[in-house]
């Protein structure tokens, strides 16, 4: 007989086109339906996901929560897909996908008993390549998804293995024609059935209502068992994910194997919502930055370590959820969504100022009239040369002198910089500098009232042209774009054309963008209003271009440093069209190109066809500058909080934003004369960087500085006084720069110290990894693109162990 496993379940929105509010009562709707079902019926199964659902039954109805809590003893109600919820899986950085792990595992381990097997994204828009090494590490074998569609992505069947690029495996189930039924499931199970003969006659069928809730209902469950009684040649079981991966673990080694990413479907997606999606970037980053300081200033200086990490987590990773994130839902979603962010910026914000002001506050400063301490921390694993900005200054007090130096922590003059301040008073005044920071460490820099004794050379800087010791930038005046990026080093021009003109497309699409793998249809472009230098000094040159399309008009500060080779472009848009897309354009003089995007943990390669493509931190197009000599030269261009971009032939195109309708989706045909909601409106601001490389984006760090772009250095302005801290110090030490610290927090479940590292090259690495604060070290083999947990004990007679994402010690 071949087996038909039917699998009861109730797909949940907790937001789309309703609010969190409305998801929630519509929870536990469903879940006491559910509950009612499992009474009635003694052999139906019930699945679920989503931690997060589990905690506002918990905390709203703690007698449902006990029934549950029953039910799942007794093996009938099934969690899978132990995450805290079921997010978009392309956008959310590689740690908020370990956390989504570790806090969802967590608790239904500490709730119920139980850990999830089976991980569970059956409504995410698409699955990035690091997908597989995540999921084993966080308890989880198996995987289960519907999109993209069969129309979408060729698979070699509904049951696969997929592989990541470290060479882990998960068993992966896409889910035939839908994840829900309403009154229409005897013609649903026909249809599946037709499916079994490309499933080693195993399949699972995914029945219940859906959507907004519902789940089986008591006519779904009379029609399986009238149905199973007719099928001569079928079984029809109620069962559950774990059944069926338990099941065909039997035919695991006659699997077909997947080495790829599971993309596309809807890929406007990827940059539609600018604002939701710029508050993930930044509040991600953020948390990880304070959980590190925190972990630090707890040992070096008895900061208490913060209880409310995992509370700002919660809230960050319900965001991801992935009708949130996505850009998919009603306008009145994100102001909930705004909130949410909110207090998980405003929790981490609190904790990183206690533990820098902790750390700070105990360094030894000398007293010196007229000096002004400057503490800078760098959050990286590697030296950073930090971009430092300090604004002082207020009337008749606390006047900046009239002549001044910036030392560093050996007494050397650095150069310095007077820029545009923030406030508009008199006596304001906001300074520049460059400065080195130790890795994972800290290092204070003095402003002292003395003339300065050094001449610095400049970065030149005219209306229409930057330059440093490496490179050349050209303005064309006629269209605002970059003529020339000219490597002076190397003798290489890396632009063919003018780049960074801002284009804009049609775009008629939905606000998912569906059926659109291209967004191609120029329809115009930016015209220049403004070109001017506004900065020019030892420390960077700044260029301003204003331009215009339409009623939208937008400005980029074009800036290069003196000491950095990398260009830095400030942009702010007042986007005021419709139905229209905008992107940032950079072809390259490059030949026989590749283009390589970043995703969380890792990096994927992808045809230069002009696909809209999901992407991290940053996106490179490398290749040969002579045919003779194949010399290898690349650019790579990093952000601050934009997720897409394509590649067509030797055109780099970051994109900007999307402006369709809140929440339209196809086959709904608006009135284009009519007033709607539109998406993306107003003022954005985001920075971009162009990083030209001889060689590989490997060998030029391209992780590193797009990690430096997003985690920046963080100050502290301080006063003089006594303390036991030195005025520099650094906490790890890693001898291999392929190898990045992603994370450093204190353990789940007591003072241990948790260290997460992943290789960023995909080249197998032999590293030492030295903690000198805590007078630890230890030597670590990765294979490529892997993903590796340590646990450093509090008692230092223990030895260091490994564990896997959710804390819990590898064998």
């Amino acid at each position: 007989m071949k087996k038909m496993y039917m699998i009861g379940n109730a797909h949940l929105d907790p937001v789309w086109l309703w609010q969190w509010q409305e998801g929630f009562q519509e929870t536990k709707a469903t879940f006491r339906s559910a509950l009612d079902r499992l009474n009635e019926y003694d052999n139906f199964i019930y699945t679920s996901s989503s931690a997060a659902f589990y905690e506002w039954i918990e905390k709203n109805d703690p007698e449902m929560f006990e029934e549950i809590k029953e039910k799942i003893q007794e093996g009938r109600w099934i969690i899978c897909g132990g995450w805290w919820i079921q997010p978009d899986c392309n956008i959310p950085g590689g740690e908020s996908f370990a956390r989504q792990g570790l806090i969802g595992q967590s608790y239904f381990k500490e709730k119920f008993g139980v850990k999830a097997k089976v991980g569970y994204n059956v409504d995410s828009f698409g699955h990035h390549g690091m997908l597989p090494q995540i999921l084993q590490k966080s308890g989880m074998d198996s995987y289960i998804f519907m999109r993209p569609n069969p129309e979408e992505k060729g698979l070699p069947g509904r049951l696969f293995l997929w592989e990541s690029a470290d060479g882990s495996r998960v068993k992966a189930f896409r889910i035939p024609f839908e994840y829900c039924t309403f009154d229409h499931l005897e013609n649903h199970i026909m249809h599946c059935k037709t499916e079994l003969k490309n499933s080693f006659d195993h399949l699972m069928c995914f029945y219940g209502v859906g959507n907004h809730g519902g789940g089986p209902t008591k006519v779904n469950i009379e029609t399986i068992k009238e149905l199973n009684e007719k099928l001569l040649d079928t079984s029809l079981l109620f069962s559950s994910p774990n059944e069926f991966f338990e099941d065909v673990s039997k035919i695991e080694d006659q699997l077909p194997v997947v080495h790829e990413d599971l993309q596309h479907h809807a890929s406007g997606c990827y940059s539609v919502h600018s604002e939701v999606k710029k508050l993930n970037r930044y509040s991600e980053n953020l948390i990880i930055q304070a959980e590190k300081f925190s972990a630090i200033a707890n040992s070096r200086t008895g900061q208490f370590y913060p209880t409310d990490f995992n509370q700002a987590w919660k809230g960050i990773l319900f965001n991801q959820f992935h009708d949130i994130l996505a850009g998919t839902s009603i306008e009145a979603a994100y102001h909930d969504a705004r909130d949410l962010y909110g207090e998980a910026i405003s929790i981490s914000s609190r904790n990183l100022n206690y533990a820098l002001q902790s750390m700070s506050w105990k360094i030894n400063i000398e007293e010196e009239k007229d000096m002004k301490p400057i503490v800078v921390f760098n959050p990286h694993s590697w030296s950073v040369k930090a971009r430092v900005e300090i604004e002082y200054g207020l009337f008749v007090n606390y006047l900046l002198p009239a002549e001044f130096i910036i030392e560093d922590v050996n007494g050397n003059e650095i150069p310095h910089q007077i820029i545009q301040s923030n406030a508009k008073v008199p006596n304001r005044k906001r300074v520049v500098f460059v400065g080195e920071v130790p890795p994972l460490g800290y290092s204070t820099f003095k402003l002292r009232a003395f003339p300065s004794k050094e001449k610095f050379d400049i970065v030149k800087t005219t209306n229409y042209s930057l330059e440093n010791d490496k490179l050349k930038l050209e303005i064309n005046p006629d269209t605002g774009g970059i003529r020339s990026l000219f490597d002076k080093i190397n003798n290489i021009e890396v632009f063919k054309g003018d780049a960074a003109i801002p284009a804009v497309i049609n775009d008629p699409s939905d606000a998912w963008g569906h059926g659109k793998l291209r967004f191609d249809d120029l329809i115009g472009e930016f015209a220049p209003v403004t070109i001017k230098k506004v900065e020019e000094g030892p420390v960077k040159g700044t260029i301003r271009i204003i331009s215009k399309y339409g009623a939208s008009n937008l400005v980029q500060d074009i800036s290069m440093y003196k000491e950095l080779n990398k260009v830095e472009v400030k942009v702010k848009v007042n986007w005021q069209e419709k139905y229209k897309a905008l992107k940032i354009k950079f072809p390259v003089k490059f030949n026989q190109r590749k283009a390589t995007y970043e995703i969380p943990y890792g990096h994927i390669a992808r045809e230069a066809n002009g696909e809209e493509e999901p992407m991290q931190n940053w996106v490179d197009l490398t290749g040969t500058i002579d045919k003779e000599t194949k010399e290898i030269y690349g650019l790579s261009v990093l952000n601050d909080g934009k997720y897409s971009a394509d590649v067509t032939g030797n055109t780099i195109s970051l994109t900007v934003l999307r402006s369709p309708i809140y929440a339209h989706h196809i086959p709904f045909e608006p009135d284009l004369e009519d007033d709607y909601p539109i998406i993306d409106q107003g003022i954005q601001t985001f920075t971009y960087e162009l990083l030209p490389h001889k060689g590989s984006w490997e060998g030029a760090r391209t992780v590193q500085h797009a990690l430096e772009l997003n985690q920046k250095p963080q100050m502290v302005v301080e006063t003089y006084h006594q303390g036991k801290l030195p005025q520099q110090d650094s906490f790890i030490s890693i001898d291999q720069s392929n190898i990045i610290l992603a994370a450093l927090k204190k353990a789940e479940d007591n003072d241990d110290l948790i260290v997460r590292l992943y290789e960023s090259t995909n080249q197998e690495t032999d590293v030492t990894v030295k903690l000198p604060m805590w007078n630890r070290s230890v030597n670590l083999h990765f294979g490529r693109s892997e993903i590796r947990t340590i646990r450093v004990p509090q008692n230092a007679d223990e030895e260091i162990y490994e564990t896997n994402l959710i804390e819990e010690p590898l064998k």
